[in-house]
């Protein structure tokens, strides 16, 4: 049997009909929790072959520390669960904070087994911040990104055009 095949796109805020697919898979999927507003950051939604969108996460920058951005919502619908969309969505969420030129990603878990194990796979390493900001029993974790390459090849780029 072969693996399903995922489209992710990352979306545009002001493109009302992507915002409503994203509050809509984040009740379908995250019931409990209360909804984080779309209203500013970095968006995807994961579609399935037949169209449908199946997966969604959000990238912000973080209001700790100005050289950082913070992975602040993601979810799979149970159906597609398996298909390792989580960890795809960690790495487009990754290649924008680079391009955005920021030097770590952070981020948190609380009871999310499968999103913590997504977070090792993708290289994240847990953390006790100095200041926490989540739930008593909540699990932080940080990513340092790479800029050497990326900053390298910038360069590079605007030397062409000089």
């Amino acid at each position: 049997m072969s693996q399903p095949v995922f489209r992710i796109r990352k979306i545009d805020l002001r493109n009302s009909a992507d915002v409503t697919v994203i509050n809509h898979l984040q009740k379908k999927i995250l019931p409990e929790d209360r909804p984080y507003k779309p209203d500013h950051g970095h968006w995807w939604i994961a579609y399935a072959e037949d169209g449908k969108p199946v997966a969604f996460a959000g990238l912000v920058r973080s209001i700790r520390f100005s050289d950082a951005g913070y992975l602040c919502r993601a979810g799979v619908l149970d159906d597609f669960t398996g298909n390792g969309l989580q960890t795809k969505l960690i790495k487009a969420r990754v290649a924008q904070a680079k391009k955005l030129g920021w030097n770590w990603i952070l981020t948190d878990t609380t009871a999310n087994p499968a999103s913590a194990n997504s977070l090792i796979k993708a290289g994240f390493r847990i953390y006790t911040p100095s200041d926490p900001w989540a739930y008593k029993h909540s699990i932080y974790w940080k990513f340092k990104i790479d800029q050497s390459g990326y900053k390298k090849k910038a360069k590079k780029k605007a030397a062409a055009y000089a």
